[in-house]
């Protein structure tokens, strides 16, 4: 075994890379960076620090109890000041694995991963702003931040996708419009914007535009966290057997299986995830580390050995003068060495404090190679070089070139360079550079990259140019205009542009192999540059003219004429015009930096300004291995084959003509006929929660900030970039051979009797070339094609020959039989190239024929209006049998020992006719009843017999134990019918044993339980001052002209004491009191004093206006304390003046009409009696005795009672 592989098993030993590991249970080198745009705050740090310490108890309880956030390193920006920050080792913004930036303007505060993998592949960073840190009010909207993070770290990490869908809110599942998500045991109402039942559209028959699922904010789900994080009751991933496929998410079209199924078994931590044994306990809070790096401190170690003499000594040279010129930092420290047979220090650490000390440096560049290449001298001295200053090198950089294999051990020198927290940037020159080169880029957090001995690629000099420390503000990063090369005896002409993104800064830098040609470079305007306006580092061959000012916008000339033969380039580089407006950036990297030839490799070019991506532009990719032969690329952006999304500004293509060794990458960006767009296009994300819906009425969140959908002109520009090279090694001596790729935009749709598909075609190897036939399936059910797609119905494809790779393909097919409505077909394709290989399986389409009425395909029909007639369409001659429904109403009391349970009866089928039996388990654990109801302990219900659908069963059980005051049990209950087909698990009841009489209202406690302690810290010497509670129990009454409102006084902390005042507010409009409490009409309390906490405050207010029948007002509160705090807004109370009845009220009681009847004729009766006697003897009053005493002539009731006795 040679000292080479030897070293390579040292470092699969040392470790994969400086990214994210497992150490044990906890994940290690979590990098959460802060780009220098961020204000500083120190409170961030606390906030991130808390985000990061509870998203490690979801992340714990999400995977099984297996993982956790063990450590993390907080980088804050140079410019934040503090003594508590310690230095940074090899973290850097750029890799950071989190960043917390200002917004992208597509998703506002809303964090999101950004993704452009396979499924499973790794994200490139998680994005949160400084306010989704800061402003607690986004919790209600996104959920726990820790949640929040778990979310997008399954993005990150493991490469899966999101449940729900923006693009496709609804689907038709069996007849039902669904809502997007998993499991579909998320419940919830659809309503419209104005919160009013949605309607439907005559052309999808699914709900119209603006139409939102409003989850119940209490669910009996606990997933999925890619679904709906926010959600209290959810705490995991979907998993295989709840999973919902037909929903149309991305999930389902990236991955085609569970969350869950993906993490364990397609993710980067597949095999540590299912070695890994839970922990037996909570895990430990994680540790943080706060680092810095204020100024780039940078030793040049560079080859003068005997192999780099001639040409690669001047391009070296070249190349390092470029760098010192215009790439590392004002304020940067650079120190200078070489190696050959010994190493030298041509300078020591040095700052770059103007032109002059940067011009000093370059006169310095090594300008004569020979000897042998001793890399561990050069390296070890560069080392010291940067221990010098400080006696640290942890943080420092080395840019380290050579051309050749060590002469020396390397084995003896590499590994501690490795440990010792020093970033080491490579560049190997020529195909004969040591192998350990990329290794140990990669294992330090540098970068590595190639240059053949091909001049005109510019490669090294590219290489140097990307030798940038980004921090996050790209208004001070320096971007590549233009890179260009020719060999000639005559003219090199060309055309730079620059545009109206940048300007200051602007160089142009010319090379040449022999002899100074002659040079002009002209500006838009027509001035002229010439060369006495340049300057001539003669021994370098290098001219550079740097552009007073701001250059202007527009195309820039240059000219060069040379009367010998020899190799010229050019290249340009800008930085932003504005410190308020980056410019526009390419990123360009590979999938792998090393293949084994057994896994596609992938090319990438993001386009972007401030996150907003910029599509349709000409991107090419040209890739040169180190033996100098180059192939170039055309890179797409339409969502298919290596493109995971279309129109997302990230480029991307398959790379079939690998070679052997070492490749560079360089990207070629040109929007020159002013296609180009910005487009701020969301996918993923943490999902924002327009409302919950709670007791069965809507409680909305603050609405979303509204973003603009409308794709903005990009100017004309170019752009170039270098990603970082990579490396091949395949078995034989021709690349393999790879199948068409798998079709990922499957579309299907019913017309009458016809099926249209339509897919962007593959190539004959992945994305290139032509395939050579399709093979279409299809079936009636999902599972079928995604399990054995050979067993689905064939499709007749004799008469398609496909089309080249990335042409659109649209066919349309009869099948067989007469599509009957309602009804569902699911399609996927698999191309064939000439060798007979196989692609994957596409994406399954799925196709409704839904005409308005129609059917349901052996499911229970859900509908809440009444329509002329329905149709239903089934296997065989009998009706489908369906189990007796899930009992959704069960309850349970302890009443001493033992339970009472309480549920409506389900029935035999359904909600119909009478089940065969019940079965009931019970647990201590409420998460083992939900996730597997046969593991519960089982309830004797042999006594039970089930009464008939829609009867209130109430049954009383015993169990096997006495129960213990402060016990908590769970319950759940299955039904089964005749055909031994079972419901669903209910609902989880819940009940205690509590300690009786242990808190009487207003008396002494009797009787005490001892908790265990609990600790209080708190900043300064006195407790913290609270506000008053929260009134939630407003209530308001309309009383003619005045409102009559009841609450419970809150105190001066909390409930305790007595507040200082109310402020008390109304509106017309519930949501203006929901949203600002501040802009409610206010209410005179100047006369009310508030009682002490806990008292019933009643007051009437008079308001400022008439207050008309039917009008419906709107109340809340707010009290304050003595320290000025306020309380938060009380629930809303409502009143409501109605219209009184305009006809007399009548008795609706039968009995009591009647009664009232037959009184009535009685007093009509006696009166008449009355009147008659009266009558009468008044005409015989001479006869009647004038000792009766009888008054006629006054009547009055007295005499009149008299009279009647």
């Amino acid at each position: 075994m040679d000292s080479r592989t030897v070293f390579v098993l040292l470092w699969m030993l040392l470790s994969s890379s400086t990214g994210i590991k497992l150490d044990g249970n906890g994940y290690v080198d979590v990098t959460i960076a802060i780009s220098s745009r961020v204000q500083q705050d120190n409170t961030l740090i606390d906030k991130i620090k808390d985000m990061v310490t509870k998203g490690s108890i979801h992340l714990h309880q999400a995977l099984d109890k297996k993982v956790y956030f063990k450590e993390a390193t907080i980088l804050v920006p140079p410019d934040w000041n503090s003594t508590e920050y310690t230095k940074a080792r090899t973290e850097s913004y750029e890799k950071a694995n989190v960043r917390i930036d200002n917004a992208n303007p597509a998703y506002g505060d809303e964090p999101y991963t950004l993704q452009y993998g396979e499924c499973g592949d790794e994200g490139q960073f998680i994005h949160f702003t400084p306010n989704f840190l800061r402003d607690d009010k986004l919790i209600k909207t996104y959920g726990s931040r820790g949640k929040v993070l778990v979310h997008e770290w399954a993005h990150l990490r493991w490469g899966v996708y999101d449940e729900y869908s923006e693009t496709n809110p609804f689907y038709y599942s069996n007849g039902r419009i669904e809502a997007t998500r998993c499991s579909k045991n998320t419940e919830g109402q659809f309503y419209d914007e104005s919160l009013r039942p949605c309607q439907t559209d005559p052309q999808t028959l699914l709900p119209t535009k603006g139409c939102k699922f409003f989850p119940n904010k209490y669910q009996n789900t606990d997933s999925s966290i890619m679904f709906l994080p926010s959600l209290d009751s959810v705490s995991t991933f979907c998993r295989e057997n709840e999973h919902n496929y037909k929903a149309p998410n991305l999930q389902n079209k990236k991955c085609g299986k569970a969350t869950r199924t993906v993490i364990f078994e397609d993710s980067v931590d597949k095999d540590a995830l299912r070695s890994l044994k839970p922990l037996l306990s909570s895990p430990p809070a994680p540790t943080f580390k706060v680092v810095q790096r204020k100024h780039r401190v940078v030793c040049l170690v560079l080859d003068v050995s005997g192999s780099m003499d001639g040409s690669r000594i001047l391009r070296q040279q070249q190349a390092a003068t470029y760098f010192l010129q215009h790439i590392i930092e004002d304020q940067a420290s650079v120190g200078i060495v070489t190696f050959s047979t010994n190493a030298t220090t041509l300078s020591p650490l040095t700052t770059i404090d103007n032109n002059s000390t940067r011009d000093k440096l370059i006169e310095l560049l090594p300008k004569v190679a020979k000897g042998w290449t001793y890399i561990c001298k050069g390296l070890n001295l560069g080392l010291q070089v940067l221990k010098n200053d400080n006696g640290d090198v942890n943080g420092d950089e080395i840019i380290f070139l050579t051309d050749g294999e060590a002469t020396d051990d390397i084995n003896t020198c590499v590994p501690a360079a490795i440990e010792n927290g020093t970033i080491i940037n490579t560049l190997a020159l020529g195909d004969k550079a040591d192998k350990a080169l990329r290794e140990m880029a990669e294992k330090t957090g540098g970068n590595f990259f190639t240059a053949s001995d091909d001049i005109l690629s510019n490669q090294l000099l590219n290489g140097f140019f990307s030798l940038k420390l980004p921090t996050g503000d790209q208004t001070k990063d320096p971007v590549q205009i233009d890179s260009a090369g020719k060999k000639t005896s005559d003219w090199f002409n060309g055309t730079i542009l620059v545009d109206q993104t940048i300007g200051n800064k602007t160089s142009f830098t010319i090379t040449y192999e022999k002899s100074l040609p002659d040079i002009s470079i002209q500006s838009p305007s027509g001035s002229t540059y010439k060369q006495v306006q340049m300057r001539h580092y003669e021994s370098a061959k290098t001219v550079t003219l740097k552009v007073p000012g701001t250059a202007q916008p527009g195309d820039w000339k240059y000219s060069m004429q040379t009367t010998i033969s020899q190799s010229l380039t050019v290249t340009a580089m800008s930085q932003a015009a504005r410190a308020d407006v980056p410019p526009i950036v390419v990123k360009a990297r590979m999938n792998q930096q090393f293949s084994d030839g057994t896994k596609p490799l992938i090319v990438f070019a993001e386009v972007s300004q401030n996150y907003m991506s910029v599509i349709k532009t000409e991107v090419w990719a040209t890739l040169e291995s180190e033996s100098g032969s180059a192939e170039e690329l055309q890179l797409l952006d339409n969502g298919a084959g290596a493109d995971a999304f279309r129109d997302d500004g990230i480029y991307s293509r398959y790379f079939t003509q690998m070679k052997k060794g070492r490749s560079s990458l360089k990207i070629r960006v040109k929007n020159l006929d002013g296609q180009a767009r910005f487009t701020i296009q969301k996918r993923g994300g943490a999902p924002y929660v327009p409302g919950y819906v709670v007791n069965g009425v809507v409680e909305l969140n603050p609405p979303k900030p509204p973003v603009s959908e409308e794709p903005l002109e990009v100017g004309r520009f170019t752009r170039t970039a270098t990603g970082e090279s990579f490396e091949v090694a395949f078995t034989g001596t021709t690349p393999p051979n790879f199948p068409p790729n798998r079709i990922t935009d499957l579309s299907a749709e019913i017309q009458e009797d016809s099926v249209l598909l339509s897919w962007t075609a593959p190539g004959e190897d992945l994305d290139q070339g032509t395939a050579k036939s399709y093979e279409i399936r299809w079936s009636y059910d999902l599972q079928i094609l995604r399990e054995n797609f050979s067993n689905a119905h064939v499709v007749n494809t004799a008469a398609i020959s496909p089309l080249e790779a990335g042409s659109a393909e649209q066919h349309s097919f009869n099948l067989s039989f007469t599509i009957q409505n309602g009804t569902t077909l699911f399609f996927a394709v698999q191309s064939e190239d000439e060798q007979n290989a196989k692609s994957e399986t596409s994406n399954i389409a799925q196709a409704s024929k839904m005409l308005p009425d129609s059917l349901s395909s052996g499911q229970p029909l859900q509908s809440t209006a009444t329509r002329e007639c329905f149709e239903v369409v089934f296997t065989g001659t009998t009706p489908p049998n369906f189990p007796p429904n899930k009992i959704t109403d069960l309850s349970a009391d302890i009443q001493e020992d033992s339970v009472l349970l309480s549920w409506t009866a389900p029935g035999e089928d359904l909600n119909q006719g009478t089940a065969k039996s019940y079965e009931i388990r019970w647990s201590y654990d409420l998460q083992m009843l939900r996730e597997s109801f046969n593991n519960g302990h089982v309830v004797n219900t042999s006594a039970v017999s089930p009464l008939e659908a829609g009867s209130v069963e109430q049954h009383s059980f015993n169990l096997s134990f006495t129960i213990q005051y402060g016990t908590t049990l769970f319950f759940a209950v299955q039904s089964e019918d005749k055909q031994n087909a079972k419901s669903e698990t209910s609902n989880i009841a819940q009940a205690s044993k509590i300690l009786p009489d242990s808190l009487s209202s207003g008396q002494p406690l009797q009787s005490t339980a001892t908790g265990e302690s609990f600790e209080v810290a708190f900043t300064g010497t006195t407790p913290p001052n609270f506000p008053p509670n929260k009134i939630t129990d407003l209530s308001a009454e309309v009383r003619e002209d005045s409102v009559f409102l009841s609450w419970t006084a809150p105190g001066e902390d909390l409930d305790q004491g007595t507040a200082k005042s109310y402020e008390i507010r109304w509106s017309y409009d519930l949501q203006i009191l929901r949203e600002s409490f501040s802009n409610g009409h206010v209410v005179n309390t100047a006369a009310v004093s508030p009682l002490e906490a806990g008292s019933a405050e009643q007051h009437s207010f008079n308001l400022s206006f008439t207050i008309q029948y039917g009008t419906t007002l709107f109340f809340a509160v707010q009290s304050e304390d003595k320290q000025n705090a306020k309380s938060e807004t009380s629930n809303i109370a409502q009143a409501s003046k109605i219209l009184p009845d305009p006809t007399p009220s009548t008795i609706s009681n039968p009995g009591l009409n009647l009664t009232v009847l037959v009184i009535s004729l009685c007093v009509i009766m006696v009166i008449c009696f009355v009147v008659a006697v009266i009558t009468w003897s008044v005409r015989r009053r001479k006869s009647f005795d004038i000792s009766n005493n009888w008054e006629l002539t006054i009547w009055n009731p007295t005499t009149l009672e008299h009279y009647l006795k």
